[in-house]
């Protein structure tokens, strides 16, 4: 899960990171001081969390929250304001809807309890509507994979290897068809779509669709070097799907 802070006393943000950690070690914690910094780590992450202080130095944790919610996946995500000024709260509350507060100084015991309340439950939720396939990789070794963790899907050679976020993954002798027959089988509404006659896609991880030459484009993926190819027969499809996502910010190059 990631977590985003955005406090610009420095010392009480990495006070409220330590104790968050000490929830769960396997959250990702990030930070900003303003509202510019805060929007900017949202184009390149997707957050599960929100501890926003109401009073920031340059800008207004409510404002910032109000452009939150105008991002079409944060419209109903966990916010928790930071603030020392308890009259901003019920403002807080009709403006933004957020789920709680947290008044300065923090008393540590409430705080911990409400952030563990909102982790566990979060990551219960994600593990139940979370869809996976499993993948035999020969040797007696079978490993689950998250969809939504998919970045592409590549075959060469018989050999099907899956990009995902965490790394990749090889499997003999199973052809683009037949993973994507499994993947079809594990969810009704899955976003991953063939693009080539050796590749298949997840739409909402594409960042950047590039022409390559008259019949062909390459597909770019948040922080991941390798590419993925789009064929002329598959293009209209897969750049409709990429234009209707509401996560996406479109960036089509025809040149």
């Amino acid at each position: 899960m990631n977590i985003l802070i955005v406090e610009d006393d420095i010392i009480q943000s990495e006070n409220l990171k330590t104790m968050l950690l000490g929830i769960d070690k396997s959250l990702t914690v990030y930070s900003s001081d303003d509202k510019d910094g805060a929007l900017e780590i949202l184009r390149h992450i997707t957050v599960d969390i929100f501890y926003i202080d109401i009073c920031l130095k340059d800008s207004s944790g409510l404002d910032l929250a109000v452009e939150i919610r105008k991002i079409y996946k944060y419209e109903f995500s966990w916010i928790i304001f930071l603030t020392s000024h308890v009259e901003y709260i019920t403002q807080a509350f009709k403006e933004v809807h957020c789920y709680d507060y947290i008044l300065k100084p923090y008393d540590t015991e409430n705080l911990i309890a409400l952030s563990k309340r909102i982790v566990l439950r979060s990551g219960n939720n994600d593990l139940i509507e979370r869809k996976n396939v499993v993948f035999d990789l020969g040797n007696s070794i079978l490993i689950k994979v998250f969809l939504d963790d998919i970045l592409f899907i590549e075959v060469n050679s018989r050999v099907c290897t899956i990009h995902t976020k965490k790394g990749n993954y090889k499997v003999k002798g199973l052809s683009l068809k037949q993973t994507l027959i499994l993947i079809n089988s594990s969810s009704l509404t899955n976003s991953i779509l063939q693009s080539h006659k050796s590749f298949a896609v997840n739409i909402r991880h594409i960042t950047k669709i590039e022409k390559l030459n008259i019949k062909s484009y390459q597909l770019f993926f948040d922080n991941y070097e390798e590419i993925a190819l789009l064929s002329y027969n598959f293009k209209d499809t897969i750049i409709a799907n990429f234009r209707n996502d509401p996560s996406n910010k479109v960036l089509i190059s025809e040149e």
